[in-house]
Formats: structure tokens, sequence, C-alpha cells
């Protein structure tokens, strides 16, 4: 593959929909677009936004020079079974998820690949720009580390011995964290919104000087007392999760968890 060519899209959801936008902006053409049910409202949209034609995962693969394959995991493998005698022998198919292995592939007979982008992304934009500058996962034939850096993302190379870890890592960091912010909603009647410079910096800080550096708050000052009253202010519900990253934190502050925390909720 000498350059962008003819691709494919096996489900257009808000990853397969966020790489296409960004392959036709680097001047791949979009021949054909498969969804699980070619009536359903993200097929049809997608299929109306770039004006291709709907049709099965085997009918659109056909002549492609890439294929795109962004379903969920779990029919990754019947995905790549399903196509595997129309498929080009020198097209490359890549899938889009950070935790699959890439033997989810092997019934293809074609060149195979994996890109995970670090990304979150919605699906009300699917503009190109989301996924300059960010990191993204990336395995199998080098054409997929070619690929990640036309859209402008920086690839690091994860085997499939690693993936379930970095998969894990990377929920942390982007669903773990949605996931805090839903706590934060339901400890105080002050709006979210007030806290989000806050979230900003603190992560502007790891990012510059690391995580334990800016750490910064009771459990890394060891002020215990304050703790206590913390969780006596907190929500029932709320408290467990307090105390776990608590000790998380202490950790990371050099402190002993069990000797600051072991039995505070009792």
């Amino acid at each position: 593959m000498s350059g962008p060519g003819d691709f494919a899209l096996i489900g257009p959801g808000r990853a397969g929909c966020t790489v296409s936008a960004a392959l036709i902006d680097a001047g791949w053409n979009l021949v054909g677009i498969a969804g699980r049910d070619p009536e359903s409202a993200s097929t049809r949209v997608a299929a109306e936004r770039w004006e291709v034609p709907i049709g099965t995962a085997a009918d659109v693969v056909v002549g492609a020079a890439l294929v795109v394959i962004a379903t969920p995991d779990r029919v990754i493998a019947e995905v790549a079974a399903s196509i595997a005698e129309e498929v080009e022998a020198s097209a490359l198919v890549i899938h889009l998820s950070g935790a699959v292995p890439l033997v989810a592939l092997d019934e293809v007979v074609a060149r195979i690949g994996a890109l995970h982008p670090l990304q979150t992304m919605s699906a009300f934009d699917v503009a190109p720009a989301v996924l300059r500058g960010v990191w993204c996962a990336t395995a199998g034939d080098p054409e997929v580390d070619v690929i990640a850096k036309t859209l402008g993302m920086n690839p690091f190379g994860v085997l499939d011995t690693d993936r379930a870890r970095y998969h894990a890592a990377a929920s942390i960091a982007a669903n773990h964290l949605v996931a805090l912010t839903a706590q934060i909603e339901a400890t105080t009647d002050v709006p979210l919104e007030a806290f989000v410079p806050l979230m900003r910096t603190a992560l502007d800080n790891v990012a510059a000087f690391g995580p334990a550096i800016a750490l910064t708050g009771p459990v890394a000052r060891g002020d215990l007392d304050t703790v206590r009253d913390h969780l006596q202010a907190l929500p029932v519900p709320e408290r467990a999760a307090y105390v776990a990253l608590a000790r998380r934190a202490a950790v990371l502050a050099g402190r002993n968890p069990d000797a600051d925390f072991d039995g505070l909720l009792t």
C-alpha cells in the first residue's frame, strides 16, 4: 500500500466514524459501509454523510485496500471470518479494539493489524481533529503505524499478551475518571462545573511533574482527622470508593494505607 486508496468500514459507531472521517481527510476514499443492521440509524446516517452504499461485510470489502473493523469486541473474530474469502490478499485489515488480540483476525488471508486511539470519541463529533496529537496503540503490519502517523497520531506498539492490561489502564484513564465526576455530583450541591478547572489543573500537574509530585490534599499531608471528617460527611454509598482511592493515594504518598485506613469504614 503506497498511499491512500479505497477503504471499507464495518461498524459505523463512534470509533469507526471518527477514524473514517480522519482517513477521508487524509485522502482515503470510503467505498462502502456495513453495519449490524443495514436499517439502523447509525448505519444510515454514516452512509448518507459520506454518500456511500450500505452492504454486508463481505460485499463492502471487495476491492478495498484497507478494511476497518470497528464492531463490538465480541464479534470481531466473527466479522473477520465472514470477509475472509472476499478481502483482497494485498489488503490491510485492521480492528480498532484496545482489548482484542490480533489473533482475532487470523482467518483473514491478508495483512492484519490493530489501531486503538487513546481518545474518547463522541457520537456528535466525528471531526478528524479529535485524533490529531493523541497516542494510539498499534499492532501487526508496519503500515498501521504509517496510517496512524498520517492521521496525526503518535503510535506505540502493544503485544497481544499486554493488550488486556493496556486496555484496563485506558479504561481507568477515561471511564473511571468520568465515574469520579458522578461521585462529585453525589457528594455536594456545588455545580460540577465549579470543579472542572481544579480537575484540569490536577491533570496538567500530573503531565508536567508526575503523579507523586502532583498529589495534594489531606492524604498526602497525613491529615487523617480530615479524612475521617470527609467520611462522616459523605453519603454512605460513596464512602467505600473514597477509602479505596484514599488508600491508593496513601501508597503514592509513601504512607502505609493499612495503618492509616484500616477500620475507617467501621
